[in-house]
């Protein structure tokens, strides 16, 4: 999916809702653990009943290759059902060198059909440009988390007060553009996105962190969205969870529809 068709799915559905398929077998209905395939399930009932409410969907990979080969099966299966005009985002967080890369970015974009894969930037660009070399897709590039330990290196200084994850955007915006690479900065950082637009005014931002992480959807849309909208705001636990029982799609897509309601304002609001 290529940037202006993003966009368009983003204006239809006045959302900007990514859902993430952190499905865990330990937590899916009971009920579901008598069929064959219960993974596939579960999320084939979350994305019926959510996705006229968001425009992307996130599996994360650590889920599903924990079971072994049953759970790449699941994820195909997952994949496949996912409706064309939603894009998809390969939570993987992949990133090693040169020829590694080239052979990530071949599972996930041609074996899988994934719209894009998360990246982690530490070894450079050589872990970066190999996902940047398909056409219509996209490397999400780690660079400001929302988890406690990304502190440790992230927010480093140099000798002239420059953050690491500032050094990050600056060196990486080089080596695509805002047609083929996104970032991943979470919602519980959401005072620092004036300073991460201020390097990449235009580029699309992932935003993990709202609803169980505690981020809040107004101050990341206040210091965040752009005039393409610019965002992907993502709930992974406060949807797919909402619920415990036969009913769980039922509740999923109260939750879903929540925030895309709170996001039609905000897109209103800004006349996109």
């Amino acid at each position: 999916m290529n940037r202006q068709e993003l966009i368009t799915q983003i204006k239809k559905k006045q959302s900007f809702l990514c859902i993430g398929l952190d499905t865990d077998i330990r937590k899916i209905p009971t009920h579901l653990l008598e069929l064959e395939d219960p993974v596939f399930e579960f999320n084939k009932q979350i994305i019926d009943a959510t996705k006229g409410f968001c425009v992307a969907y996130k599996p994360n990979i650590a889920f599903y290759e924990s079971m072994g080969v049953s759970g790449w099966n699941s994820l195909q299966k997952t994949l496949n059902y996912i409706p064309d005009d939603i894009f998809t985002i390969a939570d993987a967080k992949r990133g090693d060198i040169g020829n590694t890369s080239s052979m990530y970015a071949k599972a996930f974009f041609e074996n899988m059909s994934f719209d894009s894969v998360t990246v982690a930037p530490y070894m450079g660009a050589d872990s970066v440009t190999p996902f940047l070399e398909f056409k219509d897709k996209w490397a999400i590039v780690l660079t400001l988390t929302s988890n406690k330990g990304g502190l440790d290196f992230q927010k480093i200084q140099d000798e002239n007060g420059k953050q690491l994850f500032e050094k990050v955007l600056d060196t990486s915006k080089e080596w695509g553009t805002d047609e083929n690479m996104m970032y991943v900065v979470g919602a519980t950082r959401a005072e620092e996105f004036l300073e991460i637009r201020a390097i990449v005014p235009n580029h699309f931002l992932l935003v993990p962190g709202v609803g169980a992480q505690g981020g809040s959807l107004k101050d990341v849309a206040k210091y965040g969205l752009n005039l393409d909208c610019g965002l992907l705001v993502n709930s992974s636990r406060g949807i797919i969870y909402a619920g415990n029982d036969v009913d769980f799609a039922v509740k999923a897509k109260k939750e879903a529809h929540k925030l895309q309601k709170e996001m039609a304002v905000i897109l209103s609001e800004a006349g996109i």
